[in-house]
């Protein structure tokens, strides 16, 4: 079989697809491989440059295949989606992928390090825990109120709401009461699971020289810094703390036609862990200023003075951001400007 030097991979669960060309451009290899076949099928191939989307599980390959002396390059899935031709499988999502690979203008992901995946994991479980106990209160909200038992906003309605609950003040049917009490149980876990991944992120972050720095930023905690940490370590494949913005989705998006560019709402696009504790932190740091504006920076309190708070917190996050990626460039704290 002729020596094939560009790779497209279409990883699955249990099996994968394979497509490889020769220096020609021509088509050397096609064949299936199931999963406890890879490492025996690749280590036997010669050094190629494998190109796959950067989909689930697709870092882990990436280092099993790199680590056999082959070139692996991630890419983004919906970069890779234009090159697939006529109807989709997973034969010609491979071959896509090795058509995506050799184009001139293709950007690629860098493959994760297991460290920089088993930091991420802890932000990933603690916001579906987050979510989950948010889940769980609007359910117990929604079933007290249909025998008309409302609590006040907030954590402290919703605690004082379990309180009656569990001390047996509140007439309600029996099953109405055990199926409140299951979920007024489950939030509890829910609750309780997600400070301990807190306390652990909070932890490693102040053992962490890099972190402690980032935290001289406002609107930046330990939970933020940690997740920077874990989502650029290193910030040089960036060219500007422009990039590190757009590539978390905090860019306005451009439309344009007959010369005539317009700009939109943010892209969304790129890591959503980050982009959400950014905006959520500058969500905290405008409600907190807004109360005395002698604290906000001078670049802040003219935008509070003429755009919506919501508006205003997007614009700070992706300003956090830029701010973020120059300290790291530089390894140092953070210092603020006279008019910043």
């Amino acid at each position: 079989m002729e020596q094939a030097i560009m790779i497209g991979l279409d990883i699955a669960k249990n099996v994968f697809e394979v497509h490889g060309r020769n220096a020609a451009s021509e088509v050397v290899l096609r064949r299936t491989v199931k999963r406890g076949d890879m490492e025996k099928v690749f280590g036997k191939l010669s050094p190629a440059q494998i190109g796959m989307e950067a989909c689930g599980s697709a870092h882990h390959w990436a280092r099993v295949l790199a680590n056999l002396g082959h070139d692996v390059r991630l890419m983004p899935p919906a970069y890779v989606k234009p090159y697939v031709k006529r109807n989709k499988s997973d034969a010609a999502d491979a071959a896509a992928c090795c058509e995506a690979m050799g184009r001139p203008d293709m950007r690629f992901v860098p493959t994760k390090t297991v460290d920089q995946q088993a930091a991420l994991s802890l932000h990933r479980s603690r916001e579906l825990l987050v979510r989950q106990r948010t889940q769980l209160a609007n359910a117990l909200r929604a079933l007290l109120s249909e025998f008309g038992i409302v609590a006040g906003q907030g954590k402290a309605g919703l605690a004082q709401l379990i309180d009656k609950l569990r001390t047996g003040t509140l007439e309600l049917p029996e099953d109405a009461l055990f199926s409140a009490t299951m979920l007024a149980d489950q939030h509890a876990a829910a609750d309780a699971t997600a400070a301990g991944l807190e306390r652990r992120i909070k932890a490693q972050a102040k053992a962490d020289k890099t972190a402690r720095m980032l935290q001289t930023a406002p609107t930046v905690g330990p939970i933020i810094a940690h997740a920077v940490r874990a989502v650029l370590p290193d910030p040089a494949r960036f060219k500007c703390g422009r990039d590190f913005a757009a590539f978390l989705g905090l860019a306005p998006s451009n439309s344009g036609t007959g010369g005539k560019m317009r700009t939109g709402p943010i892209t969304k696009k790129g890591d959503p862990t980050l982009r959400r504790l950014l905006v959520l932190g500058a969500t905290s740091w405008v409600r907190h200023v807004s109360k005395c504006l002698d604290k906000a920076s001078p670049w802040l309190r003219g935008m509070l003075a003429r755009k919506p708070r919501k508006v205003v917190a997007v614009a700070l996050a992706a300003r956090t951001a830029r701010v973020l990626w120059a300290m790291l460039t530089h390894n140092q704290p953070y210092r603020a400007s006279a008019n910043a």
